[in-house]
């Protein structure tokens, strides 16, 4: 276990930078100590914090070294849960997961003949939750990587994302600039065409622009997916799944990877203050309850924003939103990340005047 000091870390040398803040000392240190209770917490009961950041190998669907499937969801208000799609011609109940402690559930997927994927890369698949009260819900998994909407449909449809053939990494990770001059982008209104535009179009026809004027770092808006494209990606429906409307997740990464190529450092706009009240294909009433990542009542909502707010206090929200920015580091290269909303994540108030 590490060995903190439960005292901020440069305090004084902060304090002495910048005298304005010293009324605010005690707030620092009880703020670093709530810190440094969680941080305990976590290395008592998850072994470690890299293991429990780690969360999005054993949450959601994740393949075993057999080949079959490992699936794991949490939906604590839930009666039963089960798995369906493409692969078990939507049978909606032919595949049950197993109750676990704490509102888990689980589902092994054992592999078809001679190791063949029982569910393939590409498919469709859904959650159905049956709740207390009996009704029959069909959900998208809050760990889904990938999840797109056809042609006139109002929802999204969670995607099996598994190719046969993962994206290469080209080029190192340029080291940590000394100072940064940020370019602020969002990748589909990148272009002059009246239409969203691609991470292919960034990649080849922004990136070097934004490099020829000089700049060292990109900040990339609207990358988490938004079932509201007017919401400039501030109304995140699936937290682990880049936005589809660009392209596939292989064509983010080339993005990042060009990035990394010129020299350019790529921080992820992320959106942990809130999230989108969409329920069919977002997190909101996922179990059939108004709570589970969220506080239920009128806390639970954001009056201005028209937004469900995390409960930050719940072990598994903790987890969740812990383990989507080691995703975001680990799977995508992403270097660092500029936070939205970050007073409504710290006051009950959220900042309203």
């Amino acid at each position: 276990m590490a060995v903190l000091s439960s005292f901020p870390p440069e305090l004084e040398r902060l304090l002495e930078k910048d005298p304005y803040l010293t009324p605010f000392e005690q707030d620092f240190q009880r703020r670093y100590g709530v810190f440094h209770r969680i941080l305990k917490k976590i290395e008592e009961n998850e072994e470690d914090l890299n293991k429990f950041t780690k969360s999005y190998q054993t949450f959601g669907i994740n393949r075993l070294i057999d080949g079959g499937l490992y699936c794991k969801e949490w939906a604590p208000g839930a009666e039963a849960v089960f798995l369906t799609g493409d692969f078990n011609n939507w049978n909606p109940f032919s595949h049950p997961y197993k109750k676990m402690d704490f509102g888990k559930w689980e589902l092994f997927i054992p592999p078809g003949p001679d190791g063949f994927r029982p569910v393939s890369h590409g498919s469709k698949l859904k959650l159905v939750i049956r709740t207390k009260t009996g009704e029959i819900l069909y959900r998208i998994s809050p760990w889904a990587r990938y999840v797109v909407r056809e042609g006139t449909n109002v929802n999204y449809d969670w995607i099996h994302w598994e190719p046969s053939t993962p994206y290469k990494w080209k080029h190192p990770i340029p080291k940590k600039p000394k100072s940064v001059r940020i370019y602020e982008s969002h990748v589909g209104i990148a272009s002059p065409e009246g239409k969203i535009a691609s991470y292919k179009n960034f990649t080849y026809n922004v990136l070097p622009k934004i490099k020829d004027l000089g700049y060292n770092c990109i900040q990339l808006m609207a990358v988490m997916e938004h079932a509201y494209y007017a919401s400039f990606g501030y109304q995140i429906t699936s937290f682990f799944a880049a936005s589809s409307r660009y392209g596939p997740p292989d064509d983010l990464k080339e993005l990042i990877d060009v990035a990394h190529s010129l020299g350019i450092t790529v921080l992820l706009d992320v959106v942990h203050s809130h999230a989108s009240k969409n329920s069919e294909d977002g997190l909101n009433n996922f179990d059939g309850t108004d709570s589970a990542f969220f506080h239920s009542g009128a806390r639970g909502t954001h009056i201005l924003w028209d937004s469900r707010l995390f409960d930050y206090a719940n072990w598994e929200v903790l987890r969740f939103l812990l383990s989507n920015l080691r995703w975001w580091v680990e799977e995508y290269a992403f270097d660092g990340f500029r936070f939205d909303g970050v007073s409504s994540m710290l006051y009950h108030h959220h900042g309203i005047g």
